[in-house]
């Protein structure tokens, strides 16, 4: 369920900005006839395929080339630090993860389109080019956020020498990215967990002081931790904070 709503939200995303391409250049076919000694032969347009590809890998590069990873796990954290375990639902907690993901990589995004999808569209770059542009400014969001030491593991594990960030592998990078990102997203958690944790000790202790045993901590400690959230604006500090730790 989870990777239906992801993968139907990104299509409606790149339908959205793709149309301007779309309807710049009406004469693409999805499937081409040519004609031939023996008859009409059929073949795919190779553009329309390579857009399928790219369009069934979209849910791997949410995964593995952008914020959403670190975002998701931390609200996560977030809502297991609060003691509701299925409040946000899962789908709340995916829809904020996306749009936040998308107000982080604006910068990204808008270079991609700038440099790289308008071009292509007005055809002044080749296929080629347009992989490329499409990869600088991912990549350089990948390395931003990445620790120096991640790479230098994972280069290592490979034995591959680079004399500076643009000759690192995509592969190479992307591991390293993502372990970072649980690196980051660990701490964060951490952080967010502490005030909680002391909220839980205290209602437990002065339980036990009572003699109230027989209560669960959790009835008292979950409305607690509820209003100190809401009191001190969790959820922006909480989003802000996010949007902060990433680098351009």
């Amino acid at each position: 369920m989870k990777d239906k709503l992801v993968f139907t939200l990104l299509m409606l995303g790149l339908f959205c900005c793709s149309s301007s391409a779309i309807a710049a250049d009406n004469t693409i076919e999805l499937i081409k006839s040519v004609p031939t000694a023996g008859g009409v032969s059929y073949s795919t347009n190779l553009q329309i395929l390579a857009g399928m590809t790219v369009i069934s890998l979209l849910p791997a590069i949410l995964l593995t080339m952008t914020a959403f990873p670190r975002i998701l796990i931390v609200l996560a954290l977030l809502r297991q630090a609060l003691g509701t375990s299925s409040n946000p639902t899962n789908k709340i907690l995916i829809g904020i993860a996306l749009l936040l993901t998308l107000f982080v990589m604006y910068p990204v995004f808008s270079d991609i389109k700038q440099h790289a999808i308008d071009p292509y569209s007005e055809n002044k770059i080749t296929d080629t080019e347009l992989v490329i542009r499409v990869e600088k400014p991912i990549r350089k969001f990948m390395m931003d956020q990445t620790r120096k030491k991640d790479i230098d593991l994972f280069l290592s594990m490979t034995d591959t020498k680079v004399d500076n960030k643009s000759e690192v592998p995509l592969p190479t990078l992307m591991i390293a990215y993502l372990t970072s990102e649980l690196q980051t997203a660990f701490q964060i958690g951490f952080i967010i967990f502490i005030p909680f944790l002391v909220i839980d000790l205290i209602v437990a202790s002065t339980l036990m002081g009572l003699g109230m045993m027989m209560v669960s901590p959790m009835i008292i400690s979950v409305p607690v931790k509820l209003m100190l959230f809401v009191l001190i604006d969790g959820w922006s500090l909480v989003l802000s904070t996010l949007a902060k730790s990433f680098y351009f």
